[in-house]
């Protein structure tokens, strides 16, 4: 089936959404690249995944560390000896970037491209003002709108629900208009599911499974009534809430290329990664 044009989640009236993370987050070296945009967080890149890492990152159009995200990319490279290129920018209030880090990213000769900008705001959070720059700065205009983002899940609990709480900020708007957020934890890849109905193109013919079996669907911001095709414990119009019930740890069937989730209600969609080998 042939994907539709960036962004990536069409809608119709109805709010029927097609996704296809497997052809866009996991492109080959003679696919086209920039569907999406990098932004990395506070929060030390799994090197579990390190042959993830640099797949994602040579399919980004761009990439940018919110603050202390440049320690973990500066971490990851030399821990791996593999170069991530083209910082584009380092934002934040800066209170984070070791010192070795920010002369690291500072220095023209080793990354001529990137710049760091000091946002002393103190209405937005270093991953707020990484999202504005990208979504008010002619720089990136005209690029990818949809988003990547590595980190935040770890560490502190107020600071990792306040990921999906800019989830939800963040994607406000019932089509996603102003672009889609992924969040990458290494593992996995949580995205915001909204009301409608979502085909997730799990599996791409003549290319290689990216995702594990595991799934689930969070009804984080509020309850919400699901139904759901392809999954080993599809449910139909189930009421889903916490304190009630909550679709954790189901799995994609060996022979589902789409899974399908109608849904009332905003919720959370998370799946696994496969762990690559260098290829």
């Amino acid at each position: 089936m042939d994907a539709p044009a960036t962004p990536r989640a069409s809608a119709s009236a109805e709010n029927l959404f097609e996704w296809y993370p497997r052809q866009d987050l996991f492109t080959s070296h003679n696919e086209p690249r920039g569907k999406f945009g990098i932004i990395v967080l506070n929060q030390p890149i799994d090197l579990t995944y390190r042959h993830v890492v640099p797949r994602l990152w040579k399919s980004a159009s761009y990439h940018i560390a919110a603050d202390g995200g440049s320690n973990s990319i500066y971490d990851f490279e030399k821990e791996t000896k593999q170069h991530l290129t083209d910082v584009n920018v380092v934002i934040g209030d800066l209170d984070s970037i070791r010192p070795d880090v920010k002369a690291h990213f500072s220095n023209k000769d080793v990354c001529p491209n990137t710049r760091i900008i000091l946002d002393s705001s103190v209405d937005a959070t270093d991953f707020g003002k990484a999202v504005n720059l990208v979504r008010s700065s002619p720089e990136f205009s005209g690029q990818a709108k949809d988003l990547l983002i590595f980190g935040g899940l770890g560490g502190r609990i107020d600071q990792a629900l306040s990921i999906f709480h800019h989830l939800y900020l963040f994607q406000s708007d019932s089509h996603y208009h102003d672009g889609r957020m992924l969040l990458y934890t290494g593992e996995g890849l949580a995205f915001l599911l909204k009301s409608g109905t979502h085909r997730i193109h799990v599996r791409e013919p003549g290319m290689a499974d990216r995702f594990e079996k595991h799934v689930g669907i969070l009804p984080i911001g509020e309850p919400s009534v699901v139904t759901t095709k392809g999954l080993e414990w599809d449910v139909t119009e189930w009421a889903t809430g916490f304190g009630g019930q909550v679709s954790t740890s189901n799995h994609i069937l060996p022979e589902t290329q789409v899974v399908e989730v109608t849904t009332t209600k905003d919720v959370v969609f998370t799946m696994t990664i496969k762990k690559l080998e260098e290829d």
